[in-house]
């Protein structure tokens, strides 16, 4: 029961796909999630799929779709800039919210990585987010950088980068572009969970508008809707302690994960306990019946 739909953005058109649950009956509504892909990739991702397919099966509606400069939606391809995602994911937001079949004050978002960035800012300023689930996702990009180019010469030489990005763009009037590996470094041994169709080079202003990205700072708002974030103990791309020092910042209820036994692709590895934590969490947070979860817990 998958749909592709088109979503009006503030400026370019992105291209989505909405997947509704088997066996919904006419009228019915339910409880929706907007599920957000990783930097430069796009709704066909692992990270994507994976937890759509988990989602469905629960009962709830979905919403997966191409950022601005990726996959198929319209854009400057490769030009991503956060704030601009954080529009793209309100966009998506207001129009699952006019779907029928959608129950507009219950949809949450869920995000990987770059995405759950974008999921947790999202919900920070935009108080019709219902609930958020964050996965090996970042508040600071500064010191995200710090961590991912972890020696003082890698670092030195990313900011270098930076550095260079505006002067080119001050000489020439346009953008430097720069490998997506220079910007966030990727083990050999995970690359293979990049989606096909992946952005390859991007302009340094889009590691710019990461390094200015500051999610934690808006987390507090959220509460008293419910937060998860999900996070590798020993995360091979993002940091672990991006997780924690948001944790830290949030309200209640925030709910922290550190899973030793899987990395930065929780969801497209198909961990079983990562599915069975959000099962867990949105049966208590966020289920597709409430009044049936509260009865269940109070029996």
């Amino acid at each position: 029961m998958e749909h592709r739909v088109l979503i009006t953005s503030d400026g370019p058109t992105l291209a989505g796909i909405v997947r509704t649950p088997n066996g919904m009956s006419a009228g019915e509504k339910r409880p929706a999630f907007l599920v957000l892909h990783g930097f430069g990739s796009n709704k066909d991702a692992g990270n994507v799929t994976a937890p759509c397919e988990l989602l469905d099966r629960l009962g709830y509606i979905t919403l997966r779709f191409d950022m601005r400069g990726c996959g198929e939606s319209e854009g400057e391809p490769g030009r991503l800039i956060c704030l601009e995602q954080v529009a793209d994911t309100r966009s998506a937001l207001r129009f699952l919210a006019g779907r029928a079949e959608v129950e507009a004050d219950r949809i949450a978002v869920l995000g990987s990585s770059f995405g759950a960035a974008v999921a947790v800012y999202t919900a920070g300023i935009e108080p019709r987010v219902a609930a958020v689930v964050s996965s090996g996702g970042w508040g600071n990009g500064e010191r995200k950088f710090q961590g991912q180019h972890n020696t003082p010469e890698a670092y030195a030489k990313f900011l270098a980068m930076l550095e260079e990005g505006r002067r080119h763009r001050e000489r020439t009037g346009q953008s430097l572009m720069v490998p997506r590996y220079d910007i966030v470094p990727i083990p050999g041994h995970l690359r293979d969970h990049l989606a096909k169709r992946s952005v390859q080079m991007f302009p340094a202003e889009t590691a710019q508008s990461m390094f200015d990205f500051k999610a934690e700072e808006v987390i507090g708002r959220i509460a008293p809707r419910p937060v998860l974030l999900l996070h590798s103990s020993s995360d091979s791309v993002t940091p672990t302690e991006q997780s924690i020092a948001m944790f830290k910042r949030a309200g209640q209820p925030t709910e922290l994960h550190l899973l030793a036994d899987t990395d930065h692709f929780m969801f497209a590895e198909d961990n079983v306990r990562v599915r069975a934590i959000v099962r867990d969490w949105l049966e208590r947070f966020f289920p597709t019946n409430p009044a049936s979860a509260r009865k269940a817990r109070t029996a």
